[in-house]
């Protein structure tokens, strides 16, 4: 089974091809420059050098959220548009999900934290088990200080990773907690290749046309325009 994955959820972007669980390459980048301007010519580039062509791909998978509202969309788009002509089956992946097969080894709590802003997180915790990734909380926003009291009665190793991990890491005061090595820290479309063939092996897969992104919580343009109106409505006085 050939797979193509993507992460466009933060400021990097990546794109890996896989065969089952074997990664045949995988480019990333982390320079500043926009997914519209290197997500596509590093597919291009990825495909060439592996010698594998849209039409010989299985399955096409990416991180479905949370993250940038903006990266988000220009991940869905990219892969709706690889997917369309041979209508092949995708995988949406969670970005918090994806990013714990990057330490598949390791022993305790698994911690993906991404950085949500307003003083919140996107957060989920996940463990390891015999080989398979549980999930012990839905995908989440949640606050710095809400987060470090959930963890607080856990008596096992905690591993922050993700983009909002050194954050937290300074943030809270809590002895069993560590922060994820740099090489291992942030989300990689490999990770989410990974996920989506063990979701592709149940069946898991979906039409591009039924793909949406998973945002969490609304744009932050709309949720202005709710609070204005609601502003306007109890006469500028705040609920």
């Amino acid at each position: 089974m050939k797979i193509l994955a993507i992460d466009t959820s933060a400021k990097a972007a990546s794109a890996a091809l896989l065969e089952g669980e074997k990664l045949l390459g995988e480019f990333y980048t982390h320079s500043g420059l926009t997914h519209s301007q290197t997500l596509m010519p590093m597919v291009e580039q990825l495909l060439s050098c592996c010698q594998v062509t849209l039409p010989q791909i299985d399955v096409m998978a990416l991180s479905a959220g949370p993250g940038s509202f903006t990266g988000l969309r220009i991940g869905m788009a990219a892969i709706k548009g690889m997917a369309f002509p041979q209508n092949t089956p995708c995988v949406k992946v969670s970005t918090l999900e994806g990013l714990c097969y990057n330490l598949p080894e390791f022993s305790g709590l698994l911690c993906p934290v991404m950085d949500a802003r307003c003083g919140q997180v996107y957060n989920a915790l996940f463990q390891w088990k015999e080989g398979s990734l549980n999930r012990l909380t839905p995908d989440r926003a949640i606050t710095i200080p809400e987060l470090e009291e959930e963890l607080k009665s856990c008596s096992q190793p905690i591993l922050l990773l993700g983009d909002g991990s050194p954050l937290c890491y300074q943030s809270m005061q809590l002895h069993q907690l560590s922060l994820a090595g740099a090489a291992n820290r942030y989300q990689r479309a490999s990770g989410v290749g990974l996920c989506a063939y063990q979701a592709a092996l149940r069946g898991e897969t979906l039409p591009p046309d039924q793909l949406r992104p998973d945002y969490l919580r609304l744009p932050q343009a709309q949720r202005e325009l709710m609070m204005k109106k609601n502003l306007e409505f109890n006469g500028g006085n705040p609920l």
